[in-house]
């Protein structure tokens, strides 16, 4: 699995730091999304697939096998 973010699309809702922290976070300026682990380990693989599902902006990114 490999995590790609769009800090330029990204509305700072915060979801997906609330779903999967080991892989995201939020810059405490302005809630952008920060990525953490673009290679995030098999077990936090499902996580991830769901912050990105849950984006309001569609700014997440997953590719590779989950």
């Amino acid at each position: 699995m490999k995590i790609t973010v769009d800090e330029d699309t990204c509305c700072g809702a915060g979801q997906c730091a609330l779903i999967a922290p080991d892989v995201f976070d939020q810059r405490d300026e302005d809630g952008i999304v920060v990525l953490l682990d673009a290679q995030p380990p098999s077990e936090q693989h499902a996580l991830a697939d769901e912050a990105a599902s849950v984006c309001p902006a569609s700014a997440i990114r997953v590719s590779g096998s989950a």
